[in-house]
Formats: structure tokens, sequence, C-alpha cells
């Protein structure tokens, strides 16, 4: 980019540009209701193979440097006392949707800005010890089953990640749109492939506070595009470099409306993608029913 956009853009771009009740006062699924019935059908005419591309990691029961609340599974068996010798067994799954290892899907009441929540609710209002009342996951209980179209900026740049000093700012997914001749429609899943894999297998575990990734100048051309998801491997840019953009390109949540699928697996995708030559396909996104829930594990998958 020429020059990096102002603080004051970067706050009409959270301000003055949210899709608030664009789809009603009372509207709590957001971007999603650009997933019609119509853009399914649509969707589903992609699947021309049947390869199909999981994009979740494990679920992460180790601790570790990026894993402080890990998953607690436990298991139990037991025989029936039948003659037949028949037993059966079960587990218990304890576990924390927002962390680093967990692939997941954030629903609308996730994050906030001094503004509010999604469509203007005040989370001190909504948000309680026993879940939300507004911009929960139950919202998104049918799905998300869309048109995916993956943007990998490694293959476009050459370069096998991208890094702190080169995060991915909007004029480049715009670039990298035009070059694969697939520009994301109203509805679509836009996926953002930034090379975590080999990001750490180079240089170790991601921090936290210092994190390569997507620029906040992203976040309008995620608009401009009306995309109902966005699926990442490095997320945000930290830090932002912005005041008003203390959740950088998360802020898509509460001013957009558009879900945000954290921690996924894209090189099995990327690599699926340059097999086939093309950079569409079916993604299917459906989380746990929550009722007043922040998130939800998922495993999303692209059918191609």
């Amino acid at each position: 980019m020429a020059s990096l956009p102002s603080e004051d853009e970067v706050r009409a771009w959270l301000a003055e540009r949210r899709n608030w009740r664009r789809w009603g006062e009372d509207d709590q699924r957001g971007a999603f209701n650009l997933i019609t019935p119509e853009t399914v059908v649509e969707a589903a005419r992609l699947v021309r193979t049947g390869i199909r591309v999981s994009l979740a990691q494990p679920l992460p029961k180790a601790p570790g440097p990026k894993n402080a609340f890990p998953v607690i599974h436990t298991m139990r068996k037991r025989s029936l006392g039948h003659p037949s010798g028949a037993g059966e067994s079960g587990d218990t799954v304890t576990a924390t949707w927002h962390a680093p290892l967990m692939t997941h899907l954030d629903a609308l009441c996730h994050v906030w800005d001094e503004h509010g929540m999604w469509n203007g609710r005040d989370p001190d209002a909504q948000i309680g010890f026993d879940g939300t009342r507004w911009g929960g996951i139950e919202q998104w209980r049918d799905g998300f089953f869309c048109r995916g179209v993956l943007l990998d900026v490694p293959h476009h740049r050459g370069e096998p990640y991208v890094t702190q000093e080169r995060p991915v700012h909007g004029a480049e997914l715009v670039d990298i749109a035009g070059a694969s001749g697939v520009r994301p429609h109203p509805g679509d899943a836009l996926v953002v492939h930034c090379g975590l894999a080999a990001y750490e297998r180079d240089n170790g575990p991601m921090r936290a506070e210092l994190r390569p990734g997507l620029h906040a100048s992203c976040m309008p051309v995620i608009r401009d595009w009306d995309c109902s998801l966005l699926v990442w491997d490095m997320q945000d840019l930290t830090p932002s470099g912005y005041d008003a953009a203390a959740w950088s390109v998360h802020g898509i949540l509460y001013a957009y409306g558009v879900g945000i699928v954290d921690a996924v697996v894209l090189e099995p995708l990327a690599d699926e993608c340059r097999r086939q030559s093309r950079q569409e396909f079916l993604l299917v996104v459906v989380p746990l029913f929550i009722e007043g829930g922040t998130g939800s594990a998922v495993n999303p998958v692209a059918v191609f």
C-alpha cells in the first residue's frame, strides 16, 4: 500500500460502515442472512469430484505454550453383564472454545467496543454468568452452507508465510482475488491462507501478543464483498497499531455481523485447490446448538 490508513479511517470502518439494523432492529444473525436458499443451491453446484477436506485441528488436549486451557477428555467403559459379552464406552469433554488451538466459530456476542455488541446491544445488559441473551451461537444452528473462496497469500507472494513485517492488507486481498479470477459474492465464506503451519515450523509457536496476520485495512474489503464468514489461520495482525481497533479485524463480528472461524488448518485445502486449479468450493460449518453460547467448536469441511 502507498500509505497506511489513518486512525480516523479505521474508526469510520467500525462506526460509519456498520451493518446495524440492515436486517432489522432485532436481528441476531447478521451476515448469515446473506445465505439464502438460492445461494445454498448455487454453492452445492460446485461439488464435482466429491473430495472433502477438513479444516479442523484435533481437540487440543495436551498443555503447551499455546494451550493454556487444554481440553479435558475423560472416558468410561463398562460391561453389560450380558451372555454375549456386550459392553459400552462413553466420554465427557470439557473445553474452552476461544483458545489458539481450538478450531471454533465465534458468535456475534463474542466481542464488542464502546458502541456495543452487534446491532448496538449493551453487553452488560445481555451477557450473564449463564450465557448471553443476544447474538448467541444458537442463532446459527442451521449452519453455514455456502460458497467458500480461498485466497492463498503465500502462493500469491511466492513466499512460505506471512510475517509481522509484511501483514496482509485489504488491497492485497483484492489483488489476489483478481489474479485468481474468483471474486467473493454476497454470502460467501472468505478463506484466507497465511501459512501458519509453515511459519510455526520455522519460528516455533506464534505469540498471541506479537502476531502476523491480517491488517485492519482488510475490514472494508470484507464489508464490500458482503461475506457471511471469515475463515483464517493467522487471524489479526497484533498489535493492530490503531486505538480504534482494539480487536482489529475481529471487529467485523460486532460491526458487520460477519462470523469468524479461528484456528483452522489450511495447508491441505490450499494443496487441494492447487491440484484442482480452482479456488472455490462448497464450505460447510455447523456449530453445536448451545443456547446463549459465545461460540462453538466446529469441523469445517470443504467439498469439491
